[in-house]
């Protein structure tokens, strides 16, 4: 049946046979699954051209028509489905809407990839493989990560992923909205986040320590200037764009009717320049002329960060509350990475706030700057999850923990009884390049091939033996940073078909060991899932390499040799 993700578990009959969809096929809708039957006549009702029109459980089939019945079942689990496909009668059942909605991405799977366009591109009935097919998740959560702070992405653009997602049985989308080069959500209370912070002059154009001119080598680059470098290096077009608060609401209401939660981040107390260059009393004033900060215009890790002061605290609290009002998540992700400590260092108010509270240290600052938030959003039936430097100085006692720099982080977390979601940069990050070779446009760090993806094990060796802490990694995430994806078509370009094989890693029951894994199979059923993506639009990396306008020649990246370490 060529399904990705693999299902639990496929019969088919001995003799092959299908159920016809026609014209006068109806949809019946039980109680609760109204949704899904809304999102079927929207999908594959425009793909066939058939109006499914609303019909009563059992009646089309005893009247010699045929039929598809949505209905619940609470003796299955919240996001288990079954599938039963005859001659004459398609049932779909779920645990729940969620359950119930997925089991709707197999069935248009099994309509074949023009069930994935928008329009009908012949007439007559469509065939539908009799058979069972009864599944249910790996893992809980199940995320993609989109960085639309470094490069903005449209409103559309992440309805267009919230569809992708919900294809491949993908159910978290973690917003990264707010970092040093940009800050892409309206708060009211504080306009100039996004007057000042959502855009900036100009971009870096690939890694910095390369050039944008084709002079790649040590001798060229040294006849160039400090400033002949630095513009080398740079585009001269502002780069912006933000979502208004309403924008928010439709993302996170569109997520919804697909079964997927939108988890934003709010990243403290580091990649905070385009907030300080907003309102430069956040930043360490005492150290440095905040003032004279802009919105970051260079990738990496930046010194400047906030201050860690009463009204910083209330400052960040009002953007929480508007935070809160408009993302219903139990999560919410407060960033934690990546935050240098030489201006809390040198800053008098940071060092008074040390001695005040009784700290050892600087880690054991951002610590309790974060246990702060913790305890804020657990007053108001939030959680927060932070990546793993929240770990540095004691973790919140009720934060969890995004795993990004190898597992241990991770294993570290669950030992102590701490959430965790896995989403190793060596294995998940979606970022970096997929093959060797210069054709690669701005090749970043460890080759990550499909196969490795494939390959990918959320639960390290070390969790195995320990099912109470191995209990305690609720899911797993691909990663998708845009410092060098400076539109959605190339956010397609790395994520797929990568983020096939991931969906597959994070939904089935494969085995654990990476090895066992039958990546064959798993290219056989790519094949014709590619023709899905192709329906989808989606412009993916071919297996033979990037086409001509998906190379970025002159662009230099930040290529790593050999595997990349494990940690």
């Amino acid at each position: 049946m060529n399904l990705i993700p693999a299902p639990l578990f496929i019969e088919s009959p001995d003799r092959p046979t299908s159920f016809g969809l026609a014209a006068d096929t109806s949809l019946s809708a039980g109680p609760g699954a109204e949704g899904v039957a809304g999102w079927l006549r929207s999908t594959v009702g425009a793909a066939t051209g058939f109006p499914l029109l609303p019909g009563t459980p059992g009646v089309a089939a005893a009247a010699g028509a045929t039929g598809i019945e949505l209905a619940l079942d609470p003796a299955l689990a919240g996001e288990e489905y079954l599938l039963q496909v005859g001659e004459r009668l398609v049932r779909l059942t779920g645990g729940s809407a969620a359950g119930l909605f997925w089991g709707a991405q197999t069935l248009r799977q099994l309509l074949g990839p023009e069930a994935y366009r928008r329009a009908p591109l012949r007439r007559g009935e469509w065939a539908l493989p009799c058979g069972t097919v009864r599944d249910q998740p790996r893992f809980g959560w199940r995320g993609l990560l989109l960085d639309v702070s470094r490069h903005f992405l449209t409103k559309a653009d992440v309805l267009r992923y919230l569809d992708l997602m919900a294809a491949h049985k993908l159910n978290v989308l973690h917003l990264h909205l707010t970092d040093d080069q940009g800050w892409r959500m309206e708060v009211k209370h504080y306009p100039r986040l996004t007057g000042v912070g959502g855009w900036r002059e100009r971009s870096m154009t690939g890694y910095r320590g390369g050039l944008a001119t084709g002079l790649t080598g040590e001798a060229e680059a040294a006849q160039l200037t400090a400033g002949q470098l630095a513009a080398a290096r740079r585009d001269s077009r502002p780069h912006g764009g933000f979502y208004t608060q309403d924008d928010l609401r439709e993302i996170v209401a569109y997520a919804a009717d697909r079964q997927i939660t939108v988890v934003p981040e709010i990243d403290i107390p580091g990649h905070a320049q385009a907030a300080i260059a907003a309102y430069p009393e956040l930043g360490n004033h005492d150290v440095i002329d905040t003032a004279a900060l802009g919105t970051w215009t260079d990738w990496g890790v930046n010194p400047n960060v906030l201050n860690v002061e009463d009204s910083t605290l209330r400052f960040y609290e009002q953007v929480l509350e508007e935070v809160l009002e408009i993302f219903p998540s139990v999560f919410v992700h407060l960033g934690g990475d990546e935050c240098p400590k030489e201006q809390w260092r040198a800053s008098p108010s940071a060092q008074a706030r040390i001695k005040q509270l009784g700290l050892a240290d600087e880690d054991e600052l951002q610590s309790w700057f974060i246990r702060h938030f913790d305890s804020w959003l657990a007053a108001r039936g939030r959680r927060l999850i932070g990546w793993d430097e929240i770990l540095e100085g004691g973790l919140a006692p009720g934060a969890a923990v995004s795993s990004w720099r190898g597992y241990s982080g991770g294993v570290t977390a669950a030992l102590a009884g701490h959430d965790v979601v896995m989403c190793p940069e060596q294995q998940v990050y979606l970022n970096f390049r997929q093959a060797p070779g210069a054709d690669e446009p701005v090749p970043v760090a460890w080759v990550r091939t499909l196969e490795d993806v494939y390959r990918y094990e959320p639960l390290p060796p070390a969790l195995r033996a320990d099912p109470a802490a191995a209990a305690h990694v609720i899911g797993t995430q691909a990663n998708l940073w845009t410092e060098f994806m400076d539109d959605v078509r190339e956010v397609d370009y790395h994520a797929f078909p990568r983020l096939a094989a991931f969906a597959e890693v994070a939904w089935s029951q494969l085995p654990q060991e990476p090895a066992e894994r039958d990546f064959a199979g798993f290219e056989q059923r790519m094949a014709a899932h590619l023709e899905r993506l192709d329906a989808l639009g989606v412009e993916y990396r071919p297996a033979s390499g990037p086409l001509p306008w998906q190379r970025r020649p002159g662009v230099a990246g930040r290529p790593a040799d050999g595997l990349p370490p494990e940690m």
